[in-house]
C-alpha cells in the first residue's frame, strides 16, 4: 500500500490574468506567443470568458475576463494600477524568433533580445492590455541543498 507521502499530488504553479476582452486576449496569446488552446468557456453570449486555460509544453496560464465578481475584486488588470506588480517568465528557446512573433502579432517590445551576465537570453514585452511578459532561456539550477 502507497504511503500518504508517495501518493501526494506533486503542487504546480499558473498564473491568472484578468483582461477586459479576455475572449480577444486568449486568441492574441495563441497568435503572438505560441500558446496552444486548452480550455475556454464562454458566457452565453460569447462576451466573456468565464474560465480559460491556456497551454505551452507543460505549463499553463489561466485568463478570464475582468469582471466585478468576488475574484474580480481582488485582482486588478495593469491599465488600473498604471502598470503591473507581477510579470510571467517563460523559460523556452528561441528567444530572438520568438520576440519577432511577438512583435508581428502587436506586442510592444519593452526590451528587445539581450544576453544576460547570468547566462540568459531574454527579451520583454507587453501585450495590448498592458501585461508585462518575459521569455528567456534561463532555467534554475538544481536546488541548493
Amino acid at each position: 500500500m502507497p504511503s500518504a507521502e508517495a501518493s501526494k499530488v506533486e503542487p504546480i504553479i499558473i498564473i491568472s490574468l484578468r483582461y477586459a476582452d479576455a475572449p480577444r486576449m486568449y486568441d492574441w496569446l495563441i497568435e503572438a506567443f505560441g500558446f496552444e488552446k486548452h480550455a475556454a468557456y464562454y458566457s452565453e453570449d460569447g462576451r466573456t470568458l468565464l474560465h480559460g486555460e491556456l497551454r505551452m509544453g507543460s505549463s499553463f496560464v489561466m485568463l478570464g475576463s475582468a469582471e466585478n465578481n468576488e475574484f474580480g475584486r481582488l485582482v486588478a488588470r495593469p491599465a488600473e494600477l498604471g502598470g503591473t506588480t507581477a510579470s510571467p517568465y517563460i523559460a523556452t528557446d528561441e528567444i530572438d524568433a520568438r520576440c519577432e512573433r511577438a512583435r508581428k502579432a502587436g506586442a510592444e517590445i519593452c526590451m528587445e533580445p539581450r544576453d544576460q551576465p547570468y547566462g540568459s537570453r531574454d527579451f520583454i514585452c507587453r501585450d495590448p492590455e498592458g501585461h508585462l511578459w518575459c521569455f528567456g532561456t534561463y532555467r534554475p539550477a538544481q536546488p541548493a541543498t
